[in-house]
Parts: C-alpha cells; sequence; structure tokens
C-alpha cells in the first residue's frame, strides 16, 4: 500500500514593517534569501504548533512581493502535507483560525507586524 500522499497549500500575509526592495523580488540575492530563511522559521514554528502540525512537512517562500505603500511587503508561500487515515481532510478554516490566534489576531510574526486582514490559507 502507498505511504502518505504529499499535499499543498497557500499561505499569504503582509509584513507592514519590512521595507519592500527590488532585491526581495530576485530568488538569488542576498536580501531574498535572508528574509526567506526568517520566514520559514516563523512560518514553521507556527505550523508545527498548529493542528496540522503532525502532517506538516515544510513550507518554502515563492514570493516577496511590494505592498501598498514601500514599507509593506507580501509573503506567498507554498506548504507542505502528507495525508493519512488520521487526517480526514485539510481543513484550512481550522488552520486560518489557529494561525489567527498565534499572531495575536494575525498582527504579529516575531518581531513582524502583520497587516491584519492579510492573512490567507488556500487548501
Amino acid at each position: 500500500s502507498p505511504g502518505p500522499k504529499p499535499e499543498q497549500f497557500k499561505l499569504n500575509f503582509t509584513i507592514t514593517n519590512l521595507r519592500f526592495t527590488t532585491d526581495l523580488e530576485t530568488p538569488n540575492s542576498a536580501k531574498f534569501r535572508s528574509t526567506e530563511r526568517i520566514m520559514k522559521y516563523y512560518i514553521d514554528s507556527l505550523l508545527q504548533k498548529s493542528s496540522i502540525g503532525p502532517y506538516y512537512t515544510g513550507c518554502k517562500v515563492v514570493r516577496f512581493r511590494s505592498g501598498r505603500d514601500r514599507d509593506h511587503t507580501g509573503v506567498d508561500a507554498v506548504c507542505s502535507y502528507k495525508t493519512n487515515t488520521s487526517l480526514d481532510k485539510f481543513d484550512r478554516e481550522k488552520v486560518y483560525h489557529e494561525l489567527s490566534t498565534m499572531t495575536e489576531g494575525a498582527t504579529k510574526l516575531g518581531h513582524y507586524s502583520l497587516d491584519k486582514n492579510s492573512l490567507y490559507v488556500n487548501g
């Protein structure tokens, strides 16, 4: 019988105290790589504590984008998890609410401030 099947979901949010610069658009730039490592650390920490935690296998930041003003930076990540009989179905609303709670109403991610209306979990 085949093992757990890998599945993905998208995670998006906007940081309001990270100035967007053009080098964040370039995946091979030092700024992209260092910011990606920081975001991965924070995202991993949250998702490992959520209901998806036992099935969570990691996230990859795929893009940083310009926000509404130059101090805002959007973050787009693709996250993976393994499905099996213990996990009936990925519940994006449940994961969203858990992440919202863990980020103080979608306003704090470590030392970063979030736009409280920017958190999206798309299963």
